[in-house]
């Protein structure tokens, strides 16, 4: 009977054996046929076969440090989420506390780096450590979609002529066209109403303005009504005080703290020891004598300046939007929409043309960069290559579907009211739903790319733009017969695209970058003293300044940044 079960076990056995076998069999067949369906349907964008794309979800985290980053991202909002169930992908996103911008040197020091970074301006310092691989080659191998999202403007990624590795993705909004502009200045709605729209275009109808309407409302909801306010307490300086000196003193594109001469053969020169830049300042001296210019400008942090502006009682400001938009989203909240801020074509005199709407092509040099202490390169640039599927694009910009956006009789995505609301008016909006902290600074499509549905990958069109405008923008584009606000600036198409990339976003060399920085240092309380001069004793402050310029090598440093855009044009001239 022992002998009999044993038979009959072992029977049972053997045709689990060849059961398991002929099922192994079939799946594999069917695993075969599935992969060169899926090869075949994908064009060649899909490779490898099923097991490398459950490898592709095994869990993963890169550490990521963003040197743009302000807050800590948990990586738990619904676009998080859905990115890692894709991908198996999630970040561990570091970056500058306090405005610290020493992170970077230490990583280089220590030689202890993420396995992503987004540097900045501290890229070439990463290169020249030799701190970034080159992803030429796993692009080619990997990379089909982020081939397909840079186009004709992949060639552009490329390093130097000397060294044209791929070292970063740019992260400048590819295909961009503008539907919004900060400008060179900005007033609230609240002001041009009171002046029956008339559209400043000098500095001093913009200072009429202003002061005018102090004289009428020397307070605004209980409190002193501030003319104009400032950010320099931190690198924010750059942008409220610097600049705009550039924007409206000399009409120029935005190129940090230099100016170039395009038709001069790309003579870089650095902005403050320019011409015209002594009579902006003098004018900012002037609004500070005067009381029109907030007097804690200097010394506020962001923070508070950010408050401020929340108030609803400051009338102008110097800036981009997208530096004061948490007050902006603050006061339609309140229902205060008149206190926003138009971008206005402001300049010195009526002969200079805003450059505000120029593009300036892909403004390569400042993207995302794989480490070489990567845990996973290949890994890392097929999520890379990932984010720039169509997939993802709609994901970071739109949200999820049926929840954040729906899908109309045409196949075309848009938003319910309700929603487009709460985008405008919750300052936490983008951190509970995810959408719009994800992009950048990730590859991503710009404003007014359409993607195969005919639908736009970001949630700015042109119709959009005009549908969600408020109440004191649509009363402006009333008053001054437009569709847009943008349509009172010079426009893009009466400019020429340069054929470099913008100098703050330039590849710059180690010698460039320490005068660079020195002027700069130079200029932060330089040019604080001068707006804070005594009467009488601005001249003196400034004529002090330029000294310090020439003393830290200002004409070797435009010599420098003049070769390096000469050799970027050639070697773009050149096509690669």
């Amino acid at each position: 009977m022992k002998v009999k079960k044993r038979r009959i076990v072992a029977m049972l056995l053997v045709m689990c054996m060849i059961t398991t076998m002929l099922s192994a069999c079939k799946k594999s067949d069917s695993n075969k046929s599935k992969e060169t369906t899926k090869t075949a349907n994908d064009d060649g964008a899909t490779k490898g076969n099923d097991a490398e794309q459950e490898e592709t979800l095994e869990p993963i985290t890169f550490s990521f440090y963003n040197a743009d980053g302000t807050k800590e991202d948990p990586w738990t909002d619904p676009v998080a989420e859905e990115i890692t169930k894709q991908t198996g992908v999630s970040i561990k996103m570091d970056y500058p506390v306090d405005g610290d911008d020493q992170r970077i040197p230490l990583m280089i020091a220590s030689e202890e780096y993420p396995d992503l970074i987004f540097a900045k301006d501290d890229v070439d310092a990463l290169i020249s450590a030799g701190a970034l691989i080159d992803m030429s080659d796993l692009i080619d191998q990997y990379g089909p979609h982020i081939k397909a999202l840079y186009g004709d403007e992949y060639k552009k990624l490329r390093y130097t002529e000397e060294d044209p590795s791929i070292y970063q993705l740019c992260s400048a909004g590819v295909g961009q066209t503008a539907y919004t502009a900060s400008g060179t200045a900005q007033l609230q709605f609240a002001v041009l109403e009171a002046n029956n729209y008339e559209i400043p275009k000098t500095l001093d109808q913009y200072e009429k303005m202003i002061k005018d309407y102090m004289a009428a409302n020397p307070q605004i909801d209980g409190q002193d009504t501030i003319g104009l306010t400032l950010s320099c307490a931190d690198w924010h300086w750059m942008i409220t005080l610097a600049n705009p000196s550039g924007f409206i003193a000399n009409a120029s594109p935005d190129n940090g703290q230099w100016l170039v001469d395009d038709a001069n053969n790309y003579q870089a020169t650095y902005k403050h020891a320019a011409d015209g830049q002594k009579e902006y300042f003098e004018w900012l001296n002037r609004m500070y004598l005067e009381g029109v210019l907030d007097p804690d400008f200097a010394t506020q942090t962001h923070d508070d300046y950010i408050a401020k502006i929340s108030t609803g009682r400051v009338l102008g400001l110097l800036d981009a939007d997208w530096d004061y938009r948490d007050a902006e989203t603050v006061l339609r909240a309140d229902g205060k929409s008149d206190r926003t801020y138009c971008g206005l074509p402001v300049t010195m005199s009526e002969d200079q043309k805003c450059a505000s709407l120029m593009s300036q092509g892909l403004t390569v040099g400042w993207g995302i960069g794989i480490t070489k202490e990567c845990k996973d390169p290949v890994r890392a640039i097929k999520f890379l290559d990932w984010l720039c599927t169509d997939e993802a694009q709609v994901l970071i910009n739109w949200g999820i579907q049926d929840v954040n956006y729906f899908i109309d009789d045409e196949g075309h995505r848009y938003r319910t009211d309700e929603e487009i609301k709460k985008s405008q008016e919750d300052a936490e909006y983008k951190y509970k739903t995810g959408i719009g902290i994800h992009n950048y600074p990730w590859p991503i499509h710009g404003d007014g790319v359409i993607d195969p549905t005919g639908s736009p990958y970001t949630t700015n069109s042109k119709e959009a733009i005009i549908a969600n405008y408020t109440e004191a923008q649509k009363k402006a584009t009333k008053a001054w017969d437009v569709d847009l606000l943008i349509d009172i600036f010079p426009q893009a198409s009466e400019f020429e695209i340069p054929n470099y990339a913008p100098v703050y976003k330039q590849n710059l060399t180690d010698e460039f970058n320490a005068y660079g920085t020195k002027l700069d240092e130079i200029a932060w309380t330089g040019l604080i003293s001068c707006v804070m001069a005594k009467e009488g004793e601005f001249d003196s402050a400034w004529d002090k300044m330029q000294k310090d310029f020439k003393d830290a090598g200002v004409d070797k440093a435009n010599a420098l940044l003049t070769e390096l855009i000469q050799k970027q044009v050639s070697f773009w001239s050149s096509g690669n």
